[in-house]
């Protein structure tokens, strides 16, 4: 992949960060609501759908934009309340706390929360991204890896930027005890790097896109340390209303299909909900984003977080791997793809 430089503004970055924090006080009032669904004698019929959308899931924003879900389960009597997620960690909250049925994550943070006891499985993947990277500025004095020792580094933890965050400095033979990591939302992170409160940031699309406009440098990029983008749902909510389940699979393989045939609009669409450039939204959605991959969760992805669920004991953000290997074998679940059916799902 080319490293295009791209970019960003200034109102970008404000925007980026005041979505954020909407975010966490709407992620905060749902989690004291009760779950949406109701038990009847002869079993349980959800009246409602939590959901999340996000500007790293393109195909979250796709459905959320075409209004698929809303016309597929009106006549039903489900209402569909979606939810935005800041970042993978907020995801994770909010399906852990039942404030969202499904959730969009990256592989990496998906793992953590299985490993630490999150009762969630990945139900489709919706991209293969490459939207992490290390990112800095001119005047820090960082040029490599190398350079990072002794520096600030703003990372949003629980997230695949953070894990990329830990392989780089891994790959380079940097210990963490050597850098200072902020843990700081991912618009955050980029505003701190920018006014100068830290002198890397491991940064994550489209805000990392939108960075290099404004003049940000991606000094260390490796897709390998990028994990896949994971569709999660609550065990509770895919045991009670498996049907309702499939309803949000089928729309998100509609989804996948639409993007692909219509990158420009989908672009577009992320261009409007993210507060960025049309021009930078098609870098992010054409040049660092494959949509066109297999969206059963399996062996690919396995391979990739066997890779990365190490690095989770030794930062100690699991106990044990046989925590790890117990997520690794219980995380998937291919059953909805396996029954996925684009065209059960009307147009709006």
């Amino acid at each position: 992949m080319n490293s295009t430089r791209l970019s960003f503004t200034r109102r970008a970055v404000l925007s980026a960060a005041v979505a954020a924090t909407g975010t966490l006080a709407l992620t905060g009032c749902l989690a004291g609501e009760n779950a949406a669904s109701t038990t009847e004698a002869s079993g349980t019929t959800a009246t409602e759908l939590n959901i999340d959308f996000a500007t790293y899931n393109p195909l979250s924003l796709v459905i959320k934009d075409q209004g698929w879900l809303e016309a597929e389960l009106e006549d039903e009597g489900v209402t569909v309340n979606w939810v935005q997620s800041a970042g993978s960690n907020k995801a994770n909250e909010a399906l852990r706390a039942g404030a969202v049925d499904v959730g969009s994550t990256a592989g990496s943070a998906a793992l953590l929360a299985r490993s630490n006891g999150s009762p969630i499985k990945t139900i489709d993947i919706y991209s293969q991204p490459e939207w992490s990277a290390m990112v800095t500025v001119e005047g820090t004095g960082i040029e490599s890896l190398e350079d990072l020792r002794g520096k600030s580094i703003a990372a949003t933890k629980g997230t695949d930027p953070y894990f990329f965050l830990v392989q780089s400095l891994e790959s380079a033979g940097i210990d963490p005890s050597e850098v200072t990591v902020q843990n700081l939302q991912h618009a955050d992170g980029w505003a701190a790097l920018n006014n100068g409160s830290v002198d890397a940031w491991a940064g994550l699309d489209p805000i990392m896109a939108s960075a290099e406009q404004e003049g940000a440098e991606l000094f260390f990029r490796n897709i390998d340390f990028n994990t896949y983008g994971f569709l999660n749902a609550n065990e509770e909510f895919l045991e009670e209303s498996p049907e309702l389940a499939q309803t949000v699979v089928n729309a998100y393989e509609k989804a996948r299909a639409w993007a692909k045939e219509n990158p420009e609009e989908t672009a577009q669409i992320l261009a409007e909900v993210a507060g960025i450039d049309v021009e930078l939204a098609n870098a992010v959605i054409i040049e660092r984003t494959n949509l066109d991959v297999d969206p059963a969760p399996g062996e690919a992805q396995r391979k990739v977080l066997e890779k990365v669920g190490p690095s989770f004991v030794e930062t100690g953000d699991v106990s044990s791997q046989d925590k790890i290997d117990e997520a690794l074998d219980s995380l998937f679940d291919d059953s909805f793809i396996s029954n996925a059916d684009p065209d059960a799902i009307k147009a709006s």
